[in-house]
């Protein structure tokens, strides 16, 4: 229970990784697509691609970012977004971009369609895994000199990506188990509670491809997250909670709401 009584303060020097406290979502949601923005200008400036490891969820930065590029326009060509994961169906094949839980679907709809053939932007430069051959996506991502920076929420139970725990840093693309924790959680958080409509499996990018990142930036901002951040900052380096491997990356970064800064209420005091 200490853990859980740690208030979160970004000057706090003791933390394993940078912290920035949000005021609210809309701030973190600017901020996360302020951050891509820059990352990709930063890139251009220094004559490389941007390969981007990144989430749907969070998922309102991508049209803040679309915005950010029409105001201020920048050459897309060289950015890859290498996106975590996709749910599968009975048949581990990957379900159907149409139906309203598609990763895929979500961002040919929040991105894709709206920046194809602008800025330099092509559809091939959106990459999802494929449940046939998933540890080519480590190849891909390899093969353009690996990620400069993955951008990640956490799970409940501490996956990133839908690298469920147990789970080490050595862990590659493949196909996975979804956790009757993770299945619950994104039920309430997409579908109202039915937890039923939700796939039992998925193909998820590897912990390996992720932590290889040259920069790794975390994003929360749903008050359940308020265990989670502090099972991050200040519990054990585990693969029972695989994003604390993230407390041993050269460069990493958290940015949470001033909702999950909030310590947890149990009601115990």
């Amino acid at each position: 229970m200490e853990i859980y009584d740690r208030i979160l303060e970004a000057a706090d020097p003791s933390l394993p990784m940078a912290l920035r406290i949000a005021e609210n979502d809309t701030t973190l949601y600017w901020l996360m697509a302020l951050e891509m923005y820059r990352e990709v200008s930063t890139d251009l400036d220094n004559g490389r691609q941007s390969v981007f490891i990144v989430p749907v969820g969070p998922i309102y930065q991508y049209r803040i970012l679309i915005t950010l590029i029409d105001q201020l326009p920048i050459d897309l060509s060289g950015l890859h977004l290498f996106f975590m994961d996709e749910y599968l169906d009975v048949n581990d094949a990957l379900i159907d971009s149409g139906h309203p839980l598609s990763f895929r679907g979500f961002v040919d709809m929040e991105l894709a369609d709206l920046l194809t053939g602008r800025h330099g932007f092509r559809r091939e430069q959106v990459h999802f895994p494929d449940p046939a051959d998933p540890e080519a996506y480590d190849g891909a991502i390899a093969d353009l000199g690996g990620a400069t920076v993955c951008f990640a929420g956490v799970g409940i139970n501490g996956h990133l990506a839908f690298n469920e725990a147990p789970c080490g840093p050595e862990s590659l693309s493949r196909i996975v188990n979804l956790t009757p924790e993770t299945i619950t959680t994104n039920a309430h958080t997409a579908l109202g509670g039915a937890w039923e409509m939700i796939p039992r499996r998925a193909v998820t990018v590897g912990m390996k491809s992720i932590l290889a990142a040259r920069r790794l930036s975390l994003w929360m901002n749903r008050p359940w997250q308020r265990a989670v951040a502090r099972k991050l900052l200040f519990g054990p380096i585990c693969p029972d909670f695989p994003a604390s491997y993230a407390c041993n990356h050269p460069v990493p970064s958290l940015t949470v709401t001033a909702a999950v800064a909030e310590a947890p209420h149990f009601g115990l005091r």
